[in-house]
């Protein structure tokens, strides 16, 4: 800290400790902050520093060890100095100590023990002209977290500070160490590829072709260009209308493909080997079990020679995918490649990006253009909706009074504008679907229904509640669960594959005149363009079913609906907007709304919707999943305060959890101060620190008794965090803890859920609230994460950094006030408030990793790096 004068509040160097008893928070990493506090004096006295930082973080130290370093003060007058020394404040409390000794080794003999004094002020010292004093700071690291401490060295009138820093780990936080300290991936040059060989494609295996085939959608030179040169395009400034629709998508679309493309560069190879296995060449892809980058059969790739680096001509061979496995994908090329390649050679690889999935999305925003007003914008219809409805016989015994209102008016509807669930966390909005499906397939014989989910995950948890469903016998040959043929045979559970079609372990569509056959059909958002493929017509379905369409851009919802549905096709979608929403890579074209879902707009800016009308909308609001503190929060701030507990009590497990300070609270807060790091080149961020604490408390769970691995789910929101505390689970033997990103939980639950928010330091998080990662600034993420749990949610992680998001201040100070806080000391208490969060306001989801969980991470260049989620990458790995 600057040199001021004790108790002279007007100089504007004065400490701004000021005369407090205690640290609060300090901030290692904020460079006006800890700079300040320790640049070294101009004056009588120069004062070293303790404990001095490496490589920009503090010194680490083994829990339950001392640790102790000099502190020398050197008189630079020609006059005596009198000196008053003071440890100010510890945290933890007492863990500092001065010595005029140094401190004895572990296993002192007598004779080095004997005369070791530790006191906590050192009185009137004086230090002749020229003379040096060493004094010894000692530090007892009592428990793992940052330990803190300010000495204060007082001379005639003026004071000098000098402020400590120690980490404490303990063998499991060690375990997790960097192995490689962190460097910015360097971009690799892209060699071009205008002229290349071509590769041995694999053989068609769906045979017969598709009926329509897809056009190639190139992206216009003039418009690449533009963006290029980062300008707007003219066709997106305007915002949408009804009579820009497919341009202002389709250049929406544009942006994002071209962002995919780049993060796809940022994979590629420089100086690697290829190995001969059989009739095919094995690249070692890091990262491609993490789908970092996503790979799969048929994709290609481009090589050449990398000692022809420098020569432009030199020639450049395509390859394609044959086979993924782990990290290993086996690729075939042309003949004279093969031919003339050894081991040994070294080559550059540059990935492509697999257009598929984004020439389904142009082709059904084109298609849209023929939709009714009705279901792209419902205000415009000429008249408002009236829906006449039949008492229902239900056919599950627990539906509530908003559930029975939704599936009548579905039940009812005639087609027109779709008809919305809002469906909060936990309030049953798939048993709501479900049940309205066999409620057609019982009814209405003639009903044929599609019904869609963004992942294939999520698409086979809609089928498996079907089946589930006793008092209905559904027929094998009327219910159809489609795949893309990229989607490995063994990720389909064994009792669903008799639903599927196949042909040598490779999924396909039926035959047209079979695929007519089935009632109901179960897909993807993506997958669901393989019947217009099949020439499935417009209106064959008389009903289709968008579930989670809030987690699903405008675009994608078009997939099977402009290709498959009339006016009079009755159009559901299901979701819920203050939940994730889709994972967008441009900023721009988020910026622009491509982040916003088809249901979002919906709701939010169509009258009939927003107003509540029953005849558009039914908002289910009984939770049947969780203690009612898990929804007192997200009720206030995302739901107008209108979710309503219904879940059983929960108290049992509880009681049996040793580490709760409050029995009867299910929110659990530890406040730990960690260190956020990175490693390699990997930009996302880990904090082994609090991996070591979330495997105590897992530990701690699990010894109840009561509790299985399965019942325990671990989030946080950096991919880097996930695979950390996986190798900790997986090096202690209990691999069933399921870790993983907010976006990997979404949808799910579980009994107990344990967030990791890995920041630690203010200069990160902001990084992190401009760019809307983690968990802060971003409110939906939020929502997400504390609703995942039943019975127990423990939060561990800065109180100091969290405290400055809104929402989390507001749980943290919940935790407080039911003594269930434990921990580093508190941030000063803010003005608390609650308040509603209004579409309009909140920042817009990203994807980190994930694959990760389906989020994208900002490197320190502001540019992103693709992951993607392990069972939901975009529903069909491209393809």
């Amino acid at each position: 800290m600057g040199k001021s004068k004790s108790g002279d509040k007007s100089d504007d160097e004065y400490s701004v400790i000021g005369d407090k008893g205690g640290i609060d928070f300090i901030d290692y990493a904020n460079d006006e902050s800890v700079c300040n506090f320790n640049q070294f004096e101009e004056g009588p006295l120069v004062i070293s520093t303790p404990f001095p930082f490496s490589n920009g973080n503090p010194r680490y130290v083994s829990v339950g060890a001392i640790a102790f370093d000099s502190i020398s003060i050197r008189n630079t007058t020609d006059d005596p100095v009198e000196l008053w020394t003071k440890i100010y404040a510890s945290r933890p409390e007492n863990s500092f100590t001065l010595s005029l000794m140094k401190p004895p080794s572990a296993n002192p003999d007598e004779n080095t023990s004997q005369g070791f004094i530790e006191f906590f002020e050192l009185e009137d010292r004086m230090i002749q002209p020229g003379e040096t004093l060493t004094l010894w700071l000692s530090c007892k690291a009592k428990e793992i977290g940052l330990h803190t401490t300010i000495v204060h060295f007082d001379i005639e009138g003026e004071r000098l500070e000098r402020v400590a820093f120690l980490l404490v780990e303990d063998k499991i936080s060690q375990a997790l160490a960097s192995k490689k300290p962190y460097t910015r991936a360097q971009r690799k040059k892209q060699f071009p590829v205008d002229e290349y060989v071509t590769g041995s494609r694999p053989v068609r295996t769906i045979g017969g072709g598709a009926r329509n085939r897809l056009l190639r959608y190139e992206i216009p030179k003039d418009i690449r260009e533009l963006v290029e040169n980062k300008q707007t395009l003219d066709a997106i400034k305007a915002g949408l209308t009804r009579d820009n629709y497919s341009a202002y998508f389709k250049h929406l679309l544009i942006l994002e493909e071209l962002q995919l493309e780049e993060d796809m560069r940022a994979y590629n190879m420089e100086n690697i080997n290829m190995k001969k296995k059989g009739k095919y060449l094995s690249l070692q892809v890091p990262g491609l079990a993490e789908k970092r980058p996503s790979l799969v059969h048929g994709d290609h790739i481009f090589v050449r020679l990398a000692c022809e680096d420098a020569n432009e001509a030199a020639r450049v061979y395509e390859g394609y995918i044959h086979r993924v496995e782990a990290e290993e994908v086996y690729l075939k090329f042309a003949l004279e490649f093969h031919s003339s390649h050894i081991d040994e050679n070294l080559y550059n690889v540059q990935f492509t990006y697999n257009r598929i999935n984004m020439r389904r999305q142009y082709h059904a925003i084109d298609a849209a253009k023929s939709l009714d007003v009705s279901l792209l914008f419902p205000s415009e219809s000429p008249q408002s909706r009236m829906i006449e409805t039949t008492p229902l016989v239900p056919i599950c015994c627990t539906l509530n009074e908003e559930q029975m209102c939704s599936i009548e008016m579905i039940l009812g509807c005639k087609g027109g504008p779709p008809y919305v669930i809002f469906g909060p966390p936990g309030t049953g909005k798939t048993m709501t679907i479900v049940e309205a499906i066999l409620q057609l397939y019982q009814t209405q014989k003639s009903s044929r229904i599609l019904v869609c989910a963004p992942s294939n995950s999520a698409a086979d948890f809609i089928l498996e509640k079907l089946l589930n469903e006793e008092s209905v016998e559904l027929k094998q040959n009327e219910i159809f669960r489609l795949n893309a043929a990229t989607r490995p045979y063994d990720d389909v559970q064994p009792n669903f594959i008799r639903f599927c079609f196949f042909d040598e372990l490779i999924f396909k569509c039926p035959p047209l005149r079979a695929l007519l056959c089935y009632r109901i059909v179960v897909s993807t958002y993506m997958s669901s363009s393989l019947l217009y493929a099949e020439n499935v017509s417009k209106g064959h379905f008389t009903h289709i079913f968008l579930d989670e369409s809030g987690q699903a851009s405008e675009p994608e919802s078009m997939i099977p609906l402009a290709n498959l549905c009339q006016k009079e096709t009755v159009v559901v979608l299901a979701g819920d907007p203050m939940q994730l929403g889709p994972v967008i890579y441009s900023r721009e074209a988020d910026e622009f709304g491509l982040g916003k879902s088809y249901l979002e707009r919906l709701l939010f800016e169509h009258e009939f919707y927003s107003s509540g009308d029953e005849n558009y909308v039914t908002k289910l609001v009984r939770n049947y999943r969780c203690h009612p503190e898990f929804l007192y929060l997200p009720s206030l701030l995302f739901y107008n305060g209108e979710l309503i507990p219904c879940k059983d009590d929960t108290g049992s497990l509880l009681n049996s959890v040793k580490f709760l300070l409050n029995k009867e609270y299910p929110v659990f807060f530890f406040g730990i101060q960690g260190c956020d790091e990175r490693e390699g080149s990997n930009p996302s961020w880990f904090n082994r620190i609090e991996a070591s604490k979330v495997v105590e408390i897992v530990n701690s769970l699990t010894a109840t008794g009561i509790l299985s691995q399965e019942d325990i789910g671990v989030i946080t929101p950096y991919r880097q965090q996930v695979l950390k505390l996986q190798k900790a689970f997986e090096n202690l033997d209990i691999p069933d803890i399921k870790v993983g990103t907010v976006e990997q939980f979404q949808g799910q639950e579980r009994k107990v859920i344990v967030i990791s928010t890995v920041r630690s330091t203010v200069k990160h998080n902001e990084f992190d609230r401009t760019h809307c990662l983690g968990f802060l600034s971003n409110p939906r993420r939020f929502n997400v994460a504390i609703t995942r749990a039943i019975a127990l949610l423990v939060i561990i992680g800065n109180p100091h950094i969290i405290a400055k998001d809104t929402y989390w201040s507001q749980l943290i100070w919940r935790c407080v006030d039911n003594n269930s806080y434990q921990g580093c000391a508190l941030p000063e208490k803010q003005e608390e408030y609650v308040d509603e969060v209004s579409a309009s306001e909140e920042c817009q989801i990203h994807n980190e990793n994930s694959t990760a969980g389906g989020w994208g991470e900002y490197t320190e260049e502001t540019e992103y790096v693709k992951t993607w989620t392990d069972d939901a990458e975009w529903s069909d790995g491209w393809k």
